[in-house]
């Protein structure tokens, strides 16, 4: 258990270094003589960056669980009847279609930036 808690917290400090480095390279830039509008561009495109990852991320994640839960039951329908498992394979499809939802979101988010 302890093992999977210092993963974990490893992950978490990657990813804060991830997110905050060009935030402090941008607001280096920024702060050699830039005006507040500069500045706040700044803080813009670190939000639509974040906001990307966060829309990918949790898109993801949620597809991935859905299509494990119908998986595992279009399965077990189609190991009773064959017949099942063409019209049990367009629900797995729509809940990949929420991964492909969430990656057009994100990348109408990155292209403000």
């Amino acid at each position: 258990m302890k093992s999977i808690l210092q993963r974990i917290g490893t992950i978490g400090t990657v990813l804060t270094a991830i997110i905050w480095s060009p935030a402090v390279a941008m607001g280096a830039e920024a702060a050699g003589g830039g005006t507040q509008a500069d500045q706040m561009w700044v803080f813009k495109a670190i939000g639509l960056g974040v906001a990307a990852a966060i829309a990918i991320s949790a898109t993801v994640i949620g597809a991935a669980y859905a299509v494990g839960r119908i998986g595992a039951a279009a399965l077990g329908a189609a190991a009773e009847k064959p017949e099942l498992l063409t019209r049990s394979l367009l629900f797995v499809a729509l809940a990949e279609g929420l991964a492909v939802l969430g990656f057009a979101i994100a990348m109408m988010l990155i292209q403000k930036i």
